[in-house]
């Protein structure tokens, strides 16, 4: 069978794994009762429903008129480009999506950057044409400008076009939905443009591996390519690490994919993507060779991380009560197990007993957070720090758009956190900006940039290069509100301490002295009793008072939290609650610390 191997690459909510759903359906391929009636299909992980981006890159096959397709989709978000590139090893091929509105954004530079980088026919697909302010021929000349940009020889550069409603499985060689029927023409160029895999049957085995997920019967279970040679179920292999050391392997399962389903087969040639289990150390970027000839494949390269945080033993009053896994071996031996999967993540033992984990940026490490604390595990980490490389900082280009009110607001925050303004552009009501800005100065401003534009506004980054720090940053310009001792915050004390800024809590909430329960509307922090009761006397009845109007609180989201705390503040992280705390939560011994008296 004829074989073609593609990779999806966009930018965040370009319509991605909309668009694999259309393939999947019209290709007919088969698919379970609760697949058939969801979007997304390949979305499967909790996490990636209820924030509607790709996190993990995922693998599915449809055959077309005789020719397996095997299918990459690739996550969009920059904090995991780490996934795109190793992923991308396995593909010969790209569709690049580009919004018909939004033309290339900044994730869509570096998609298109690596797989320019690993020689990949691009086939542009021009989505979302049926947006009410959709300039197609717009973006397909940004499109243009950007693969120029980026250094693509002549042929590269003149890269077939198809136009879509993924959402709508519709494509077309022109931008007129009208003249679109179905979803073919996008299979069609993938066979015209997208050469089949090179590599001999005939010469030793080599497999590059990509990705590794957990089995519970079959163990580790590693994905990748078969570049050379071919696999049979239940033979003998080299695994080649990443030192060039060569351990001998017997196989014990081979598992190839139709569809979105896995099955056992029984051999697989040149070119095909594959999983295999049995050998229980590999990992990603490993190769698996020939047992008699073995010859290793150059190993997967990936970024550096450019921002890092502190993982602790959770130490608060409340600590090892609503987690399942709390102690520091249960912590790190789950933090090391997400090394094997997760190239783009590193941790660092400290001397202290905690862990310093480096990854992509605020939301890489706030997934892996989210995704520990799902599994039940309880810690509790510090705020964000940029990672400095040769006396430098990493900078991002930023992509901010909002309506014209409220441009003034955002030059001024950017201008605060040393944004410098590149580009700037009005149309239809809308302001467009592009700044380029130290990753430090972005840290926090996500949702203080929602506040400022009423939800209104859209803020993309991407890393840029390192550059030279700037001395005079500003700290948060609020106190937080903290609470005074333990107990349960009541109403009565709430309506009092709401007039002292914005609350996190409402009443009935339990919580322990040192816990931040609000953000101050003066730069000072300020400890406050909220668990004082209203008592009776012979001037007052219990009930006066009840008509007093009690502002809803602020919901913290792990974001909201990881964006708000200082360098004296930590993050609570619990399967059931997320809590915002003082690092030292006695004032008297906090005061002392800060004079160095201790």
């Amino acid at each position: 069978m004829d074989i073609r191997n593609v990779a999806i690459i966009a930018h965040v909510d370009h319509g991605k794994t909309t668009l694999v759903d259309a393939l999947l359906r019209q290709s007919h391929t088969k698919l379970n009762k609760e697949q058939e009636t969801q979007d997304t299909i390949l979305d499967s992980n909790e996490l990636e429903r209820e924030r509607g981006i790709t996190i993990f890159s995922k693998n599915a096959s449809v055959v077309w008129q005789g020719t397996k397709i095997n299918i990459i989709d690739t996550p969009g978000h920059a904090d995991f480009g780490g996934e795109v590139e190793r992923v991308l090893s396995m593909a010969d091929g790209a569709l690049l999506l580009v919004d018909a509105k939004e033309g290339p954004m900044p994730q869509t530079r570096f998609v298109l950057k690596k797989a320019l980088e690993l020689g990949l026919k691009i086939i542009v697909v021009i989505n979302k044409i049926d947006k009410k302010d959709a300039r197609p021929q717009d973006a397909l000349g940004k499109t243009f400008d950007l693969f120029v940009e980026l250094g693509a020889n002549e042929q590269t550069a003149f890269f077939p076009v198809i136009y879509a409603v993924g959402k709508d499985g519709l494509a077309g060689v022109d931008p007129d939905v009208a003249k679109m029927t179905d979803i073919s023409p996008i299979f069609e160029a993938i066979l015209e443009h997208i050469p089949a895999p090179t590599g001999d049957p005939d010469k030793p085995l080599q497999v590059l591996i990509s990705t590794i997920r957990g089995d519970n019967y079959k163990g580790r279970i590693a994905t990748g390519r078969i570049y050379n040679g071919q696999i049979t179920a239940g033979q003998e292999v080299m695994r080649i690490n990443r030192a060039g050391q060569v351990e001998k392997y017997k196989l014990t399962a081979l598992i190839g994919f139709e569809g979105l389903q896995q099955k056992e087969i029984t051999q697989a040639s040149a070119g095909d993507i594959v999983a295999l289990a049995g050998v229980p150390d590999i990992n990603i970027g490993e190769t698996i060779a020939d047992p008699i000839s073995p010859s290793a494949l150059p190993v997967l390269n990936v970024e550096q991380p450019t921002v890092k945080m502190t993982f602790a033993v959770n130490s608060s009053p409340f600590a090892g009560r609503e987690g399942q896994f709390s102690t520091s071996r249960q912590i790190r031996e789950r933090l090391m197990r997400e090394l094997e999967t997760d190239m783009a993540l590193q941790v660092e033992d400290n001397i202290d007993g905690t862990w310093t984990v480096s990854g992509r940026g605020e939301l890489h490490l706030a997934i892996l957070i989210e995704r520990l604390r799902r599994e039940g595990y309880e810690f509790q980490v510090s705020r964000p720090q940029v990672i400095e490389k040769d006396g430098q900082v990493p900078f991002e280009v930023c992509f901010i758009e909002v309506p014209e009110q409220y441009g003034g607001i955002v030059m001024q925050k950017m201008g605060v956190r040393h944004g410098e303004l590149k580009d700037m552009k009005a149309d239809n009501g809308i302001t467009y900006f592009e700044f380029i800005i130290p990753t430090r100065g972005l840290f926090g401003y996500r949702s203080e940039f929602l506040t400022d534009t009423r939800g209104l506004g859209i803020i993309n980054t991407s890393f840029l290069d390192y550059r030279g720090d700037f001395a005079n940053w500003r700290e948060r310009e609020q106190g937080s509100l903290i609470a005074f001792e333990a107990g349960t915050a009541m109403l009565y004390s709430l309506l009092n301490a709401q007039d002292r800024g914005q609350l996190f809590i409402g009443p009935g909430v339990v919580v322990y002295k040192g816990q931040i329960i609000g953000q101050n509307s003066r730069p000072d922090d300020l400890r406050v009793n909220i668990c004082k009761e209203k008592h009776l006397t012979n001037h007052r009845s219990k009930g006066e008072g009840v008509a007093a109007h009690f502002d809803t609180p602020k919901a913290m989201s792990l974001e909201d939290s990881l964006e708000y705390i200082d360098d004296s503040e930590l993050v609570e992280v619990t399967p059931q609650n997320i809590r915002l705390r003082k690092k030292i939560l006695d004032e008297v011994e906090a005061r002392r610390v800060a004079r160095g008296l201790t």
